[in-house]
């Protein structure tokens, strides 16, 4: 602070900092990517039916991340509130355009009422969601900075599927087939939270007792 004060313009002290800046920037201007994520969008104003878990349809999606000396790849996590089924996709690196091209094609067969919002995280991989909402109408909801436990159902997923996934697995050598059967073996364990019934019971419930309603 004080070498951008008066007297400290005046002994140019900014030369001896590590940008050498005759002026300081606004702090605003720093962090930009803050602007991406609408303040409407918080998830202080999701609805009560998705916090308490009384509407199908809600999902919860974050990465799942490796050790750095395997690069930027990454996995999708992607967990249904009520039923707790999981899909898991793999990305190569963190662009967010591509990892929402990869929910998309994930939720587009599903009916609106099965992929009613998503909840994200502040990540910049996640700053493409006005792409998402576009491509299928899904609404989307952020997090507070620093607050993952915010969406605890998907970190609570990517907790048990490190029992296969740890960060010393390279996740270029999981095949898609290595990838669906992990999923498969996630969605098909008894959860007590359930009822002693499997993620993939719940949610093809759910979904069936939708189709009948249209129907």
């Amino acid at each position: 602070k004080f070498a951008y004060s008066a007297d400290g313009q005046a002994i140019k002290l900014w030369r001896h900092l590590p940008e050498r800046r005759a002026r300081r920037r606004p702090r605003h201007a720093r962090r930009r990517h803050g602007r991406r994520f609408s303040p409407e969008l918080n998830i202080l104003h999701r609805p009560d039916t998705v916090a308490e878990r009384k509407q199908f349809g809600h999902w919860e999606c974050d990465l799942i991340q490796f050790r750095k000396k395997f690069g930027k790849a990454n996995v999708t996590s992607l967990v249904e509130r009520v039923s707790r089924f999981a899909v898991f996709l793999r990305n190569n690196d963190r662009q967010s355009k591509p990892i929402m091209d990869g929910l998309i094609e994930v939720l587009q067969p599903l009916p609106h009422t099965a992929r009613r919002s998503i909840t994200f995280d502040r990540g910049t991989e996640f700053s493409e969601w006005p792409y998402l909402q576009a491509g299928i109408g899904t609404q989307t909801w952020f997090c507070d900075p620093q607050s993952p436990w915010q969406k605890g159902t998907v970190e609570n997923t990517n907790g048990r599927v490190r029992k296969w996934l740890s960060r010393e697995v390279d996740p270029l050598s999981i095949s898609d087939g290595e990838l669906r059967d992990i999923c498969d073996r996630l969605n098909s364990t008894p959860r007590k939270c359930l009822g002693y019934r499997t993620p993939a019971e719940v949610f093809r419930k759910k979904l069936l007792a939708h189709i009948r309603r249209v129907g």
